[in-house]
């Protein structure tokens, strides 16, 4: 009798442990998902997105952003995880027109040498060259830089303290968005005041330079 009762007391006491685990076994995960913290259970109140983002996300993808006032976007769940897929997206984007843009640079640094050199009809055919050139570097990098700039938001994570690639990739942005628009000022002075070609050349290699070890730092 004594056995029996040990037996049922050991049973009424292991019946909710065995429910939990039995829970803990069959409760969904996440793990396929890209927004695994935001379906934690430990964390119901977690934001749906950082707070600080760039100015340009913040005004397609912020809580008072274009796409979130119009509705195309609204701030849940599902469409956060819909978000990531298509961050994901724009960046390998911008990553494989980065490699094109950078082509498009040796290619403007080859035409541009020997521009310096021509004379007459060589001259003229170099520059036509030259130019158009640089036409399609202007359209690969300024997409290259909006495809990065407009992408949604990043889940929320602890911040990297110290220099890491992602952090050399921006400050390296800088220097060859500055070094760019520099670049295009000085080669639409440069037909009033030849005296600013090698400010010009200066500029843009190291616009080449900057930006080809932004390539770099962020692919290895």
């Amino acid at each position: 009798m004594k056995i029996l009762l040990w037996g049922a007391l050991c049973l009424l006491l292991a019946g909710p442990l065995y429910a939990q685990d039995t829970t803990r076994v069959m409760a969904p995960t996440a793990a396929d998902s890209l927004l695994t913290e935001l379906f934690d259970s430990s964390s119901t109140a977690q934001p749906l997105q950082p707070e600080r983002m760039v100015f340009t996300q913040r005004a397609f993808w912020g809580e008072k952003g274009l796409l979130r006032l119009t509705g195309l976007a609204p701030l849940t769940t599902e469409s956060r995880q819909k978000e990531l897929k298509l961050r994901r997206t724009m960046l390998v984007s911008h990553q494989v027109l980065g490699f094109v843009t950078l082509a498009g640079f040796i290619a403007q640094g080859i035409l541009g040498a020997n521009l310096y050199n021509a004379k007459g009809n060589d001259y003229t055919r170099l520059r036509n060259a030259h130019e158009a050139v640089g036409t399609a570097v202007n359209i690969s990098y300024a997409t290259t830089a909006l495809l990065s700039l407009t992408a949604p938001p990043p889940i929320l994570g602890k911040r990297q303290r110290g220099l890491n690639s992602i952090k050399l990739h921006k400050y390296l942005a800088i220097v060859h968005l500055t070094g760019m628009i520099a670049t295009n000022i000085l080669a639409k002075q440069i037909q009033h005041n030849y005296e600013l070609k090698p400010y010009h050349r200066a500029a843009a290699y190291t616009t080449f330079g900057a930006f080809a070890a932004a390539m770099i730092v962020i692919k290895f």
